[in-house]
This record gives C-alpha cells, sequence and structure tokens, in this order.
C-alpha cells in the first residue's frame, strides 16, 4: 500500500510532545506561558505539575505564570521579583520560590525559566520547570519526619540532597548563559538548543537512512533483482554440480555468489539504520527502535542467507557424495526470498510491476521444475550405467541422439563423462517443463521411467494450477492484491482533479493532500460505519465501546455511567482526525460539539495569541449541559499541531443520552471539567501594548508646552 511504504512525513510542530518526553525522562514538572499576553498566562501544565500542586490543569490554565494565586509567606520576595523580571525582558533565569499547595500546604520549588522562540525567532512562550526541594527546606521536627528516628530523619533529609545534587543551586545569581546551559542539562538536550514552536520535519541522524529515499528504493530493487539471480542460480549449480568443472583458475559463478553474499551482507547493516512505518503510521527513525525491531524480525533468516557457503569448496572433494553434501547447503540461500515477501507491497504497488513479478515467478518455477527434471535424468543415466537392461531414461536418449553418449570416467567411477553439454541439458530441461506447464508437451523429450513419470505426474498437476491461477484469472489476482490501491490512487486522482478543476491555491492544495494521505493511513481505507452497519445493533454497541476505551478510561466523568449509558455514548461518539495546520473552529462558529483529544497536540489562538495548547486527555468544547443545551459561538481558533485523534460528540446526541439518564447527568456535570471553554473570550493585553503605552506616557511627560506669546492664560 503506498502510504503504508511512505509513512506519516508532513511538518509537525512537536513541541510540547518533546518537552513532555524530556521532561517524563527527568521526572520534573514544567508549565508554558504565553510570552506576548500581559501577566502571561499559563497554557499548559503537565500532570506531575498539576499532582505537585493539587490544582487540576483546568484550574490552572489562565493563571499568570508567575503563580501568585499559589504564593505563601514562607516565599522570598526577591527570588519572585527575579522570575518577574526575566519574563518582563525575556531572559533566562532560576530561583528558589515558596508555594502554597490547593490544601495549603507549603512547598519550595526550583524554578528554571527559559524562553521558547518561534521561526521568527520571536519568543512566543516561557517554558518553566520546576524541582521540588521541600525535603532539603523542612527543619527536622516537621510534621512529616515525626514518629521518624533522629538518625532516620538525617538519612531522609542526606537522600534528598543526593537527588537534589543532579542540580546545580549553589549559585543562583549566575550570568543568564550559565543558566541557561544548567537548564539544558536538566531538560537532558546534551547542550542542544532548546526546542523551537515551529513546524518542522521529521529530522534523522545522520546515519539513519530513509525507507523511501531514492538511494533506498533503488537498492531494494536491486536486492529483488539479486533475490532473483539467488532462487536462479542455486538450483542450477546444485543440479549441474558436476558438468564441466573447470580444472583451474577462478571460477566465475563461484566469484559472482561471493560478490553476491557481500550486498546481501551490506544490505543486513543497511537495515540497521534504516527508517520503518510504525502501526499508526508514523515513521520511526529511533535507532535503538530499529534495531531492536529488525533484531526481532528478519535478522536470523537475512543472517543465514548470506552466510558464505562457497567456502567450502576451498577445500578437495574426493567424495562426490560430500560434494552433494556442500552444494545441498546452498538451499539455504533462498531464504533470500522472504526479502521479497516482507517488501512484497511494495513491489506490487503499480500494476506494471506485478505482472512483471507474477512472470518471473512463473518462470522461476519452471526453472526450478527443470533443475528437477536434469537431476532425475542424470539419476536415471547412472542407473542405466550399472545395469543396461533398464528403459533409457530421457537425458540417455537425449545423450545418444546428439552423438554424444554417456562413459565413466577411468580414474573415478563415481564420475560420469560424455552426454550433452550442461548449455544442451538445461535448455531441453526447461524446454520440457515449458511445454509440460503451458499445453501438454510435443512428445520429442518424453517420459520413460517410472522416476520421470511420476514427476510428470506431479508438474502437470502444479502446472495446472499455477497456469490456471496466474494467466487463467490474472485480472482477479491483480485486482485483490492491489485493490487497496487501486482504491487510494482512484481517490488520490479525484482529488488532484478537483484542485485542478477549481484552481485551489497551492498551500491549501498541500493540505488537503495531506490530510487525505494521512487519514489514509489511519483508516487504511476501511469505511468504520460500512463495517459497523454489517453487525447487529448490540454487537455494534460493543465495537463502538472498545473504539472510544480510551475516552472512558481517561476522563473520570465517566467512571459512574452503567454499561447501558456507556454503551448509548460510544454509539454516539465519533472519530476525527486532523492534519497539522487543520482548524477545527474559526471564531464565531457554533459550538456545537465536545472534543475528547486523544492523541496529538492542538492549539487554541484569540486574536492572533496562543491561549491554551491542548494534548492528551483534555476536553474542549462548551458547558452545554449548563446552559440548558443552548449553543454558544467559539470565540477562538483551535488548530492541530501534529497528526492527532480526537473523539467527539454531538450537543444533540450528548444531551439526548443526559436527559434519559438522570443519575448519570448529575455525576458528568460535576464530575466534567473542561480543559479550555470556546464560547469564554480571554480578556487580555498585549506585552508589545503595555510597553508602547508607557513610551507614549514617558515621551508625553518628557515633551514641552510650547504655547505662543499671546495665547490667553486662565487668572
Amino acid at each position: 500500500m503506498p502510504v503504508a511504504k511512505r509513512g506519516l512525513v508532513a511538518p509537525q510542530n512537536t513541541f510540547l510532545e518533546n518537552v513532555i518526553r524530556r521532561c517524563n525522562n527527568a521526572d520534573t514538572s514544567f508549565i508554558l506561558a504565553n510570552a506576548q499576553v500581559v501577566d502571561y498566562p499559563i497554557v499548559y501544565c503537565n500532570d506531575v505539575f498539576s499532582k505537585l500542586v493539587g490544582y487540576s490543569r483546568a484550574e490552572i490554565m489562565q493563571k499568570p505564570c508567575s503563580l501568585a494565586f499559589m504564593h505563601g509567606e514562607h516565599g522570598e520576595a526577591g527570588s519572585l521579583q527575579r522570575i518577574q523580571d526575566a519574563l518582563d525582558n525575556s531572559r533566562t533565569e532560576q530561583a528558589e520560590i515558596g508555594l502554597c499547595r490547593k490544601n495549603k500546604t507549603p512547598i519550595w520549588l526550583l524554578v528554571h525559566l527559559a524562553p521558547i522562540k518561534n521561526d521568527k525567532d520571536s519568543v512566543v512562550l516561557y517554558l518553566c520547570q520546576f524541582k521540588d526541594i521541600t525535603p532539603l527546606k523542612q527543619p527536622l521536627d516537621d510534621e512529616n519526619n515525626k514518629g521518624l528516628s533522629r538518625i532516620l530523619q538525617i538519612a531522609r533529609i542526606a537522600k534528598s540532597k543526593q537527588q537534589f545534587n543532579q542540580i546545580e543551586t549553589k549559585d543562583l545569581h549566575k550570568s543568564s548563559a550559565n543558566t541557561s546551559s544548567n537548564f539544558n542539562q536538566v531538560m537532558n538536550l546534551g547542550g542542544d538548543m532548546l526546542p523551537q514552536y515551529r513546524q518542522e520535519t521529521p529530522k534523522t541522524s545522520p546515519h539513519i537512512i530513509l525507507h523511501y529515499s531514492s538511494f533506498k528504493t533503488i537498492w531494494d530493487w536491486s536486492i529483488l533483482a539479486l533475490t532473483f539471480y539467488t532462487a536462479f542460480m542455486v538450483p542450477f549449480n546444485i543440479a549441474f554440480k558436476n558438468r564441466e568443472s573447470p580444472g583451474g583458475g577462478i571460477d566465475s559463478v563461484a566469484l559472482m555468489d561471493s560478490i553476491v553474499d557481500v550486498i546481501f551482507f551490506a544490505d543486513i547493516l543497511l537495515n540497521f539504520h534504516t527508517t520503518f512505518v510504525g502501526p499508526g503510521g508514523e515513521v520511526v527513525i529511533e535507532p535503538s527502535v530499529i534495531r531492536h525491531n529488525y533484531f526481532k524480525s528478519w535478522f536470523l533468516i537475512d543472517l543465514l542467507s548470506c552466510l558464505p557457503y562457497d567456502i567450502f569448496y576451498m577445500f578437495k572433494r574426493d567424495d562426490e557424495r560430500i560434494g552433494s553434501l556442500f552444494s545441498a547447503l546452498k538451499v539455504v540461500r533462498l531464504l533470500r526470498l522472504g526479502r521479497v515477501a516482507r517488501k512484497l507491497d511494495n513491489y506490487l504497488e503499480y500494476g506494471a510491476a506485478t505482472l512483471l513479478l507474477l512472470l518471473c515467478a512463473y518462470v522461476l518455477v519452471a526453472h526450478w521444475l527443470a533443475c528437477i527434471w536434469f537431476s532425475i535424468g542424470d539419476f536415471e543415466v547412472r542407473l542405466k550405467m550399472e545395469n543396461f537392461s533398464l528403459p533409457d531414461g530421457w537425458l540417455f536418449r537425449l545423450a545418444n541422439d546428439l552423438k554424444s553418449p554417456y562413459n565413466f570416467d577411468l580414474s573415478n567411477r563415481s564420475r560420469l563423462v560424455g552426454g550433452p553439454t550442461r548449455a544442451s541439458a538445461y535448455i531441453s530441461s526447461l524446454y520440457f517443463t515449458m511445454s509440460c506447464m503451458s499445453t501438454v508437451g510435443f512428445g520429442n523429450i518424453a517420459s520413460t521411467t517410472d522416476n520421470e513419470k511420476v514427476f510428470g505426474v506431479c508438474m502437470m498437476i502444479i502446472s495446472a494450477l499455477l497456469y490456471a491461477a496466474i494467466f487463467g484469472h490474472m485480472t482477479t489476482i491483480i485486482q485483490q492484491m492491489t485493490s487497496a490501491t487501486v482504491r487510494y490512487h482512484e481517490m488520490i486522482s479525484n482529488v488532484r482533479e478537483f484542485i485542478k478543476l477549481q484552481e485551489v491555491p497551492k498551500e491549501l492544495a498541500e493540505r488537503v493532500m495531506d490530510y487525505v494521505v494521512s487519514t489514509w493511513a489511519m483508516t487504511k481505507g476501511i469505511d468504520t460505519q460500512k463495517v459497523l452497519a454489517y453487525c447487529p445493533k448490540d454487537m455494534k454497541a460493543d465495537i463502538c465501546v472498545h473504539l472510544n476505551r480510551k475516552v472512558f478510561n481517561e476522563h473520570n466523568c465517566f467512571r459512574l455511567a452503567s454499561d447501558g449509558c456507556l454503551r448509548s455514548l460510544a454509539m454516539y461518539l465519533e472519530s476525527n482526525h486532523a492534519a497539522p495546520g487543520d482548524l477545527l473552529y474559526h471564531t464565531g462558529e457554533s459550538v456545537d460539539a465536545l472534543w475528547f483529544v486523544v492523541s496529538g497536540s492542538l492549539e487554541v489562538i484569540q486574536d492572533e495569541e496562543v491561549v491554551a495548547i491542548l494534548g492528551k486527555g483534555d476536553v474542549f468544547g462548551d458547558e452545554f449541559w449548563k446552559n440548558n443545551g443552548s449553543t454558544g459561538q467559539s470565540a477562538a481558533n483551535v488548530r492541530a499541531l501534529t497528526y492527532s485523534d480526537l473523539h467527539m460528540i454531538k450537543k444533540d446526541k450528548l444531551m439526548e443520552v443526559l436527559n434519559f439518564y438522570k443519575a448519570f447527568a448529575n455525576s458528568f456535570a460535576r464530575n466534567m471539567v473542561l480543559t479550555y471553554n470556546l464560547t469564554h473570550r480571554m480578556k487580555f493585553r498585549k506585552v508589545v501594548d503595555v510597553k508602547r503605552e508607557k513610551e507614549l506616557d514617558a515621551r508625553r511627560k518628557n515633551e514641552k508646552l510650547t504655547l505662543p506669546a499671546d495665547h490667553p492664560k486662565r487668572d
């Protein structure tokens, strides 16, 4: 399938995901604040910070970044002022501050503040990271230490001190550069720049190869050609092992096989550094994940198929049976056909390639049967030379027809001399198998011995099935193997024709194409509603509950819902997919649905300012269950930053369920807390406007009032 080959590679704003991942690795909490709005309102906080202070995310959102609503009496005014100055001047800072949890319990936090810039090099966000240092500030006789012996109390403080040593706090008045360096170390960035708030294409390490790159595509087709070469030469070398062996010099076939072995070994090394498409359509670029995936899947088979089995031919073989054993080891090389099997979707992307591969498979089977047919003839010749009363085999008769009869080698009775040449014997074998596979044969080469007749019967059965499958039903096979590809190309073709016909702008056209491709990657071209239509009502409800299980498990408002209530809600919940840059709501649109973010991240924009960033587990929309079902207008735009999966339920459907399940309605209204209410317009003043007003006021004060001499004066 084409989309599975390439994966999702559109530019994404993965800032939130990067910060969450790095802070989770460091076991720290953080908040994000808008740097261009007065008071720097909080637009996001992670779960660790929410648990640390006791406030929910909805209660923290839109509060000032200075956390004034949590300031306690035990805090230092100087530290708070330094944080405020850093916010006003867009610089990095770190300080110790004292806050109060929701239950009024005092805590001490080490704060790291850093400005985040966008692609225009403007500071748009502040990233505040917190480390709990309360154990270092509490006295030994604190309530939390009561009941512990003096030694245990000291040990507890020492343990906290050891954990705290990861962060440099001795000199909190260092320069901005040193502070930024410490912050980078805490964020596990290894000295790299802080993540920027902008769309970026997926970046790979210098030693990682993209699986859809031109080089990898050409390499894969080259490997396919060498795989067919191996599948052709291995049976040929085994069947004709004793024919016209070179008396000296370099064996060209063995040399070519060795070169192919080296190329396949190089392919193994490349597979350790090649990206692949994950289950969700994402491009996996992590080197450790790539190596682990290859080790678990095809590494062993690929390794066995590229071992240098020709090394056995470096030793002298006096016994023909030992030579036959060494030749049989080459059969392991046929495991290379597994490389074709696992990339068959890539090779079958186009109809012409499908037809070519099917024809190659047909010829390859004919070649294998020809090698077996020759081996049977060679076996019959040996029996004939030992007992001339036996019937003549096809190879013995061919040798007599060509005036080149067989004889034993006087120096080695196990070796035959004479007979048809290798080329003549192979062409005759292939001619017989092809004539039997495509027709009923012409009789000039026929089976006479029992072994030849048994093989002929088996070959005719195989040939009949193979011929009917490949040639008789070629159209059906192609349609079955490429049905998804045909539908995909048809859809893409229709979209492109529509864009061309309607003269859609280039930027919008690219967004449309990316959305279509990403949606196909998520659904695999399967219409969920069409599949559900095949199921009865009860089974359909069970499937819908399973499809929406993440929403039901992540939100407390559904915990008290009965099975019947959950099934009703699941029937009305709809899955949606958003590509980077897609707008879910425009300012002024009616908010007639409740949205649950399952994966990805979105931004809420009001008056061209980011007022909230929504991530996994967040809920946005309107509290219409508290407004008697009235529909409000959106006060902001909602735009996807990354590929996002969302679940949505319409207002009418939700109110229908709430009106029917009264008990659940009360629990839902009590426990459902919107991360962001789109109908509430946030009141704020931009930092730029405030600074401009201050500059104008200062300018007016400094200007001297010049009046003409005859200007009237009030006495």
